[in-house]
C-alpha cells in the first residue's frame, strides 16, 4: 500500500530541497527521521514535516498503527515551482522595473509498506 503528501509553493529552491531528500531517498521512515534533524540544511525541517505527513497518512490509509521500520520511503522528489509571482520589483536601467524572481518548490514523498526487491 503506497501513501502520498505533498507540500506546494514552499519558498525553497528545488535543487536545495533535493540534496536533503538524496540522503533519505530508499531508507525507512524510522532511520530517515533520525538523520534529518543532523542535516545542516535549512529544508530539512520542510522534508522532515512531510515525510512525517506521508508515513501518517499511510497509517489512516491502512487502518492501523504500523511499525515506520518497516514503511519505506518509494519516491521522493522536489519539482520547481512558480518564480514570478511576487508584487515587487527593483530598480532597473533606464527607470526600468526588474520584478524578483524568488524560486519555489514542489515537494512530494510518496511512502510505502512493501520492501524492494531489488534490496
Amino acid at each position: 500500500m503506497e501513501a502520498c503528501a505533498k507540500a506546494k509553493f514552499q519558498r525553497f529552491g528545488s535543487r536545495k530541497v533535493n540534496l536533503v531528500l538524496d540522503q533519505i531517498r530508499g531508507k525507512n521512515v524510522k532511520a530517515a527521521e533520525e538523520v534529518l534533524p543532523f542535516v545542516a540544511k535549512r529544508t530539512s525541517d520542510l522534508v522532515a514535516k512531510t515525510l512525517h505527513s506521508a508515513a501518517a497518512n499511510l497509517e489512516v490509509k491502512a487502518g492501523k498503527k504500523l511499525d515506520f521500520s518497516k514503511v519505506f520511503i518509494k519516491e521522493a522528489f522536489a519539482n520547481l515551482g512558480p518564480s514570478g509571482h511576487l508584487k515587487r520589483v527593483q530598480p532597473g536601467p533606464q527607470g526600468r522595473a526588474m520584478p524578483y524572481k524568488k524560486s519555489m518548490c514542489h515537494l512530494t514523498v510518496i511512502v510505502t509498506d512493501e520492501k524492494k526487491g531489488g534490496r
